[in-house]
């Protein structure tokens, strides 16, 4: 057997305002009525008060009572009166009791049904009794002459006329109750039928699950995901997005998103009404892609905006880079190497062994003096492998590389903390750059290039490399024999994409000294851009070493 489904939230809600709204009115109807009734038998009792004592108190009634006949004279007096004021009955009577005036006159000197003992004493009282013409709200009062009591008088108000009275006030308010527990209801089910709308039909405790799935789900998620509302502020960040943004603050949600102090060409992104896809942005220490949607729902229109963390891919895609052109390298030395080979075997067949021994011998120091050169000055082994990768790309593409005689580099300098990888992604861009400049004739950062600052004539391209650590700083400078920098460019030739290359490249290009810059902050590093003595560009970068680091 199935078991039927819980009701909705918006169920559950119309149901209770229901019930709250008719026990509100049923409980207000409840209290006027109350209220009317109570009102009602005061405003008699002050009614025939008033009317008892008019009577008293009239010189027409003391004359009538000391004639010889008083009800002759009372009787139409009294009806008039209780005709003009609406009470039910106006008794007189005398001291003992006895009726002089009734509205039935048959009952006109019968005793009076009712107490008269607080009167006869001089006071006047009400009280509600039941007597010849029923329940009734009565009050009874002495009629004085110079002094002494001669008469009592009695006015009253049947409790059925006061019934009736409220009856008709209880009508007209059940009829107002009744309409505005039409108008509660009406409007409760519109509320909660757009409740219902916007909770999707969901009860309670699926919307309660729901938001548990939606809290884990933010902090599982690795890759950032922010929301902004329609003014650009942020609505929703999780745990990934404030740790790749740098956003540590408590107070994230709510500010705008060109008040959080991210890179301008960042922010720019977040704040574009159209959808980006998949662009690439750096921060001070990471490589972001980013991807934005818009989306509307309600009133508000908003954007959804994710992130990734790309700066490891990023630098393995350098390494990956760095191993294609050290093959790519390898593969020219080895055909280079073939074509040697042959010259050396055909010196031999020749019968010129002398000649092949010199050739091959010459070759040999040539390729072993740099090796021992790199080997010798920089123990890093990165660096090392690095420094004779580019050196064999360098020689593939005309250019010199050469080592300065002042670098060195101590096995064990370096700290834990200070990765290869970073080292070559600093070292390796920086001379990829060069090579760049001095072989192609522009410079990877720059849109214009100084004229005074060219190779000249049969000089050969020159890439010079200064490797040096101390005990408290990691020195890298890159100077090539190029044409230099324009001066007006210095500012922006560490901004991402932008590059002296004109012809169209790959997805990356211009990325290479933005990820310098990146990686020499990331450890408290400074570079700088300067003109290098062969006219071309210099690059320096100064890494602090810390003195426990290079201890341990």
């Amino acid at each position: 057997m199935r078991l039927p489904r819980p009701r909705s939230l918006a169920g559950q809600l119309f149901a209770m305002q229901v019930v709250l709204v008719a026990v509100v009115v049923a409980g207000c109807a409840l209290f006027t009525y109350l209220n009317d009734r109570e009102q009602a038998e005061t405003s008699a009792r002050k009614q025939v008060t008033v009317t008892a004592r008019a009577i008293a108190d009239s010189p027409s009634v003391r004359e009538a009572i000391a004639s010889p006949d008083p009800s002759a004279r009372l009787q139409p007096y009294a009806e008039r009166v209780r005709r003009d004021t609406g009470v039910t009955f106006v008794t007189i009577m005398d001291p003992e009791g006895v009726r002089w005036t009734h509205p039935s006159p048959d009952r006109i000197g019968r005793r009076f049904v009712g107490h008269i003992g607080p009167a006869l004493r001089g006071e006047t009282f009400h009280e509600t009794y039941t007597g010849t013409l029923g329940p009734s709200v009565r009050v009874v009062t002495p009629i004085r002459d110079d002094g002494r009591i001669v008469g009592l008088v009695s006015t009253g108000i049947a409790v059925e006329k006061i019934s009736a009275e409220v009856r008709g006030q209880v009508v007209a308010l059940l009829a107002v109750a009744g309409g505005a527990l039409v108008l509660g209801g009406l409007g409760t089910y519109v509320i909660n039928a757009r409740l219902r709308r916007h909770t999707h039909g969901m009860n309670a405790t699926e919307l309660s699950r729901m938001h548990d799935y939606h809290q884990a789900a933010l902090h599982a998620v690795r890759e950032g995901l922010v929301m902004l509302d329609g003014q650009r502020r942020i609505a929703l960040i999780n745990d990934g997005a404030r740790e790749l943004l740098g956003l540590t603050g408590p107070d994230v949600v709510g500010r705008n998103v060109a008040e959080l102090g991210l890179p301008t060409p960042l922010t720019g992104a977040l704040l574009a009404s159209e959808p980006r896809v998949d662009e690439v942005h750096l921060t001070d220490d990471r490589v972001l892609v980013v991807n934005t949607a818009p989306v509307s729902g309600g009133e508000r229109r908003g954007t959804v905006v994710t992130l990734r963390d790309h700066t490891e891919l990023q630098a393995l895609t350098g390494e990956l880079d760095s191993v294609r052109g050290f093959t790519e390298a390898l593969r020219s030395q080895a055909h280079e190497a073939a074509n040697r080979l042959h010259t050396v075997v055909s010196l031999i067949e020749l019968g010129r062994e002398r000649e092949a021994v010199e050739f091959a011998t010459a070759e040999l120091e040539l390729a072993q003096a740099l090796t021992d050169q790199v080997v010798a000055a920089v123990a890093e082994p990165a660096l090392s492998a690095l420094l004779l990768g580019k050196a064999a790309q360098a020689n593939e593409r005309g250019v010199a590389l050469v080592l300065t005689e002042d670098s060195s580099v101590d096995d064990g300098v370096l700290p834990r903390g200070l990765p290869a990888r970073d080292l070559v992604t600093i070292l390796g861009n920086l001379i990829d750059n060069a090579l760049d400049a001095v072989a192609d004739g522009a410079l990877d950062s720059g849109p214009e290039c100084s004229p005074d600052a060219v190779a000249g004539g049969d000089r050969v391209p020159r890439v010079t490399v200064t490797v040096r650590a101390d005990r408290h700083e990691l020195l890298l400078r890159v100077a090539d024999s190029g044409p230099g920098i324009d001066p007006d460019t210095v500012e922006e030739v560490f901004r991402r994409g932008w590059s002296t290359k004109r012809l169209t490249g790959p997805a990356g290009r211009g990325l290479g000294l933005a990820l310098v810059r990146q990686a020499v902050r990331r450890h408290g590093g400074t570079v700088e851009l300067d003109r290098a003595a062969s006219g071309g560009a210099e690059f320096t970068v100064r890494l602090p070493l810390r003195a426990a680091e290079v201890t341990a």
